[in-house]
């Protein structure tokens, strides 16, 4: 724990100082970039901001249905290159973690911020290998990835195996997120993950853990350009359907309320991609759920439209809304949910559930700031 704190910048600080720092060169998200693998499975320590977002449903020997979610980032501050310290914050590294359990009666969570270095924070600029402390996430030759993290609460040691190609999105993985050219960001996510491996839980579990399985969704984004100064946050979802489609679909909101921007990607069960357009796709609130927490409400029931797709999203449980103020700086709502099929015409859900995924529910608490 010293360790750690030691190797802490106070976000604060960061924010501050930028008077005495001169901008790093941040380099721009361009069209026309295709991405290449392997490389671009690892980090990209020169672009202000990157993610690597695993989410997924999980399902025990006894057949309870959990959540699960990890998300490790990389910021490049603004500090002056020149800096020749060796402790100098030029990359820092952020990690949130959380369990969903509907018998736990809210969002078991966890996260960390450390800045690079020292063995105790790294991000390989190779392939997926990222890590802040026992906390980790790791991509094999063999395509596989390990996802390994341990907090007072629970604890989880997954293989998570690829069992579909990558799915590119936006134009050859340049994803707009704005009317601009240059807000974009690089970005790829692969659905259709199996899961195995083992889950401790307090009160839950034996010593070694139990044996889960499930499926998820790995997302890796990267950018430079900051929220569209008109934007306030963004809807969006990951789901894997049951029949082998997956559905990729985000909504950046004004500061309205409305649709300021939208996207996504379409896979169907025989392979074929297509790439969504802004005005094709929809989100529709139909429940909204007010957090004890902070007061904030989040539209945790939804219908979306992606052309001639139609679903309605159910949460697992209401309560997975994520305060992570000490480190990202953001609060925000991120669930399990399940998808039923929502013919044209009608206001709710079928009773055919057709797939799974996560929902993600930013600048509802304050306007997001990455």
């Amino acid at each position: 724990m010293k360790r750690r704190t030691f190797l802490v910048w106070p976000l604060a600080a960061l924010t501050q100082n930028a008077a005495w720092a001169a901008l790093p060169d941040y380099p721009a998200v361009t069209s026309g970039r295709p991405l290449v693998f392997p490389r671009d499975y690892g980090a990209h320590s020169r672009y202000r901001t990157e993610w690597w977002y695993v989410t997924g449903w999980l399902q025990t020997d006894s057949a309870s249905s959990l959540g699960f979610e990890a998300t490790f980032f990389r910021s490049r501050p603004a500090l002056d290159d020149a800096n020749p310290s060796r402790f100098a914050p030029n990359q820092l590294l952020f990690a949130n973690v959380a369990l969903s359990d509907p018998h736990a009666g809210g969002l078991q969570h966890d996260q960390r911020v450390a800045r690079r270095g020292f063995g105790l924070a790294e991000a390989s600029e190779t392939d997926t290998a990222v890590h802040l402390d026992d906390w980790s996430l790791a991509r094999d030759a063999n395509g596989r990835y390990r996802l390994n993290v341990a907090t007072p609460g629970f604890a989880f040691a997954f293989t998570l195996t690829p069992t579909q190609p990558v799915l590119v999105n936006g134009a050859h993985g340049y994803s707009r997120k704005g009317p601009l050219p240059d807000e974009a960001s690089y970005y790829y996510s692969q659905p259709w993950l199996q899961v195995d491996g083992v889950l401790k839980r307090n009160g839950h579990s034996r010593g070694d853990g139990e044996p889960v399985r499930g499926r998820a969704w790995l997302d890796h984004e990267w950018s430079s350009a900051p929220l569209a100064d008109d934007a306030v946050g963004w809807d969006w979802i990951g789901i894997n359907f049951d029949d082998g489609g997956a559905l990729m679909a985000l909504q950046i909101r004004g500061k309205a309320g409305s649709k300021f921007w939208a996207g996504g990607t379409l896979r169907a069960a025989d392979g074929s991609t297509r790439t969504l357009s802004a005005d094709s796709i929809g989100f529709t609130p139909l429940r909204r759920w007010r957090s004890p927490h902070t007061g904030a409400e989040y539209p945790v029931a939804m219908r979306v439209d992606a052309q001639d797709l139609h679903v309605t999203l159910v949460p697992l449980m209401d309560d997975q809304e994520f305060d992570s103020r000490a480190t990202t700086g953001a609060v925000y709502w991120e669930g399990a949910v399940t998808a039923f099929d929502a013919p044209t015409g009608t206001a709710g859900p079928s009773k055919k559930p057709i797939g799974r995924g996560y929902l993600e529910l930013t600048g509802y608490v304050e306007r997001l700031k990455l």
